[in-house]
């Protein structure tokens, strides 16, 4: 009699909605096996049964031949009796038990649908909401586990009998794929217009949407996670019009075009970039301009003063259909793509709040009828020395984990109030949350809340632990301290966070510390002081504060950060230089608030000590006549980089100009500080001499990356350390961080710098749940 066995498989990762289950129905029916397959909360399990070295080969090469979307974490299997019967069959899934699984994120429209939907003979000719298997909205619909249709947004949509044979067929693209649906079955697309809104008729909402933004309207597109707005990016009046409307300053819009083709003589694209671009994430991806771009393709308005432009490709079929498939009539071919919502307020998801809160920006809503569960904003990425460093990891990647170097409690960490992010984490898995937003507004906070619910729903995890930062005054601080009841509470330095998460993304386990280089715009420090400039020598449990900027007054709080005028002449005092008029930082500060200014500096009225390096960057952008005021967070410097950046093309590497390190006083113990005193006064020398602004932005870049070398070798001297972290949102400036990563390497240190987990403080909770998980295992312990 042939020998039968029986085995139990449970597969653990993202496994559920990407065609895990219909795979495995494949490959065990390919080869003879019996048994049955079904989704679980701790993830797909099943159980096979058969000649043995049939199951064996089942077993052996069920991770390795995975769907594309899956992300198989561990394959555990068993011997289990043997039950008999034949055929092999997906049974219904199990519910109950904790949340083990993980939940894919959302991904672009796959080929094969692209090809059906541009063929006139297909069923799904231009079907808006066309998907399968391997591609389509996942965490943004999600309501619940195990991953089926009624745990979605698409419950309230029956399959017709065509989409049911579909959804039945094991041969089908669409075998047990959750979303799939049909022009007879799925949702409804609409346009609406006007003012009060109405439903515009018509056999294609979409062409008649095409033909608005023709015309220069401004048009709010529902998508995947969110409402976008768009205008044709040609046309000036039309970006302008938004721009005004969405109380945007001078900030980036980021673009959506049809192909790379409609991309390449406009901005420069490497083979990195290129597979960002047409990738199953498609996040927005900041590429150089070409010197030489055609005038009138993109307007002026689009990106001011910026040495990128942030290009994304479409992700949905609605956004293929309002670029046009072949044959379509033309229309914009590259339109402006911008979240859907004021300045400062969260994405706008819900269909009656985008026609109250957009009305005042949209002209019409191409809009339709299938819930966003959760918001989901777009990610943005770019490429630093052949390698992707995430500024915004959002959708196409959240919620997928983090691999831990180190097993941590059940742990919830906050965040901080700008570009929030929250991170959820148990063992050795961490969830960051999508892109939040900044803090300061009621409505991002209650689309926290909603997203921190779902997140611990979907995963399972009860926190035990609460992280924040250490700033008294951070909203999310203070929620977290509302929400403990009676859990710990571990408040971490901000830039001990951001070196954590590093750490922590690198898969450091904390045994030896590392040279942490944190540069950013505010972090609360120790003494009170706005810190920023910082070179901390750090583990997970804790830190020493090896050196850092020196201290100047930060006159006025906000008011010195969105007029960089007010840093440079609070650096020119400190350095002891005279507000002459021939300067244009001088130049730049009107008569009455000059004088204010300088009274409230001489009496230290409301001026906070920093050593932020961002606003030293405001600072030398100013008096070098670059950027003055900043509408939008980081534009001083964001706009002095591209200063540099011709001034290196113009004329080679430039010769820096040089910090002053100063010891602790009388041989004290304490850190060494980083004295910009010369480099200001060699700036303001190089102005009034004529030297070309973006000169002296190259000459500065330079410099700072020189003082980081300086430092980090002195740290190893003194401490015998080699690993050096580059970390905070300065370093999402790649021409610093390439500098400083190629000083550092010529030093033989080893380097860490952000690929996955942004630099800026939407990574700041990965490091934050580090050292709380590192304190918390501490206090236990002692």
């Amino acid at each position: 009699m042939e020998t039968v066995e029986r085995r139990r498989i449970t597969v653990r990762g993202v496994v559920q909605g990407v065609g895990f289950r219909p795979y495995v129905y494949t490959r065990a029916t390919g080869l003879g096996l019996a048994g049955h397959v079904t989704n679980t909360p701790e993830g797909v399990v099943a159980e096979v049964e058969g000649a043995p070295a049939a199951v064996t080969a089942f077993c052996d090469r069920l991770a390795a031949d995975a769907p594309p979307l899956a992300v198989v974490d561990a394959v555990d299997h068993r011997r289990v009796p043997v039950a008999g019967g034949t055929g092999f069959t997906i049974v219904a899934s199990r519910t109950g038990g904790p949340a083990r699984t993980l939940v894919p994120p959302d991904v672009a429209t796959c080929a094969d649908c692209l090809a059906e939907l541009a063929d006139p003979a297909d069923r799904r000719h231009r079907h808006p909401f066309i998907t399968c298997t391997h591609c389509g909205p996942r965490f943004t619909i999600v309501t619940g586990l195990p991953y089926d249709r009624a745990h979605t947004t698409m419950a309230a949509f029956p399959m017709c009998p065509d989409c049911a044979r579909e959804y039945a067929d094991p041969a089908d693209r669409r075998f047990h794929a959750q979303p799939v649906a049909c022009p007879a079955c799925g949702p409804r697309l609409r346009l609406l217009a006007g003012h009060p809104p109405h439903e515009v008729t018509g056999p294609d909402p979409v062409a008649e949407a095409r033909r608005l933004l023709a015309a220069g309207a401004v048009l709010a597109v529902k998508g995947i996670g969110g409402y976008h707005l768009a205008c044709d990016a040609s046309r000036p009046a039309a970006v302008a019009e938004l721009r005004r409307r969405k109380r945007r300053g001078d900030k980036p819009f980021a673009l959506m075009a049809r192909g790379l083709a409609d991309l390449e003589h406009l901005v420069h694209t490497g083979p990195e970039e290129r597979a960002l671009l047409t990738g199953a994430a498609r996040p927005i991806v900041l590429l150089r301009r070409r010197a030489a771009a055609p005038a009138g393709e993109v307007a002026d308005e689009v990106a001011p003063r910026c040495p990128d432009l942030g290009v994304m490709l479409p992700y949905t079929p609605v956004h293929h259909l309002l670029l046009g498939l072949p044959g379509d009539p033309p229309g914009p071919r590259l339109l402006v793509m911008t979240s859907g919502n004021l300045s400062g307020e969260p994405i706008v998801t819900d269909d009656d709040e985008a026609l109250d809160r957009l009305a005042p920006l949209a002209d019409a809503w191409l809009t339709h009828d299938r819930p966003i569960h959760v918001p989901c904003d777009d990610s943005v990425v770019r490429v630093c020395d052949g390698e992707p460093l995430t500024l915004r990891r959002s959708r196409g990647y959240a919620p997928l984990p983090v691999a831990l170097p180190l097993p941590v409690p059940a742990v919830l960490a906050a965040g901080g109030d700008l570009k929030n992010t929250f991170c959820l984490g148990e063992g050795r898995r961490a969830w960051l949350s999508a892109h939040i937003g900044d803090m300061d507004d009621l409505a991002t906070q209650y689309a926290r809340e909603r997203a921190e619910r779902q997140l611990e729903s979907i995963t399972g995890v009860t926190p035990a632990v609460l992280a924040a930062d250490l700033h008294p005054g951070y909203r999310s601080g203070q929620r977290a301290r509302r929400d403990a009841a009676g859990r710990p509470l571990v408040r971490v330095q901000h830039h001990h966070a951001h070196i954590a998460s590093a750490m922590a993304e690198h898969g450091l386990d904390g045994g030896r510390p590392v040279i942490g280089v944190a540069f950013d715009g505010t972090g609360h420090g120790d003494d009170g002081a706005v810190w920023g400039g910082e070179f901390l020598l750090a583990d997970y449990a804790g830190y020493t504060r090896f050196a850092h900027l020196a201290y100047v007054p930060l006159p006025g709080g906000d008011a010195a950060v969105h007029r960089p005028y007010r840093m440079a002449l609070s650096q020119l005092r400190a350095t002891g230089l005279a507000w002459s008029p021939d300067l244009p930082c001088v130049a730049a500060c009107p008569p009455d608030e000059l004088r204010v200014l300088r009274g409230q500096l001489e009496r230290n009225l409301n001026c906070v000590p920093t050593s932020s390096m961002g606003r030293l960057f405001d600072a030398v952008s100013s008096l070098a006549g670059v950027c003055h005021r900043s509408g939008y967070e980081a534009q001083a410097a964001i706009e002095l980089e591209s200063a540099a950046l011709g001034g290196l093309t113009a004329a080679g590497p430039a010769r820096g100009y040089a910090f002053a390190l100063r010891p602790p006083p009388d041989g004290a113990e304490g850190p060494v500080t980083a004295d910009p005193a010369p480099v200001l006064a060699a700036v303001a020398a190089d102005v009034r001499a004529g030297t070309d602004p973006a000169r002296i932005a190259a000459r500065f870049h330079t410099a700072v990356a020189e003082l980081v070398g300086a430092l980090c070798v002195l740290a190893r001297e003194r401490h015998g350390l080699d690993t050096v972290a580059l970390t905070g949102g300065v370093f999402a400036n790649t021409l610093l961080s390439s500098a400083c990563a190629r000083i550092l390497r010529e030093r033989d240190f080893t380097v860490l710098r952000h690929l996955r987990i942004p630099p800026n403080d939407g990574g700041l909770s990965l490091g934050q749940l580090m050292v709380a998980a590192a304190v918390h295992a501490a206090d236990h312990h002692s």
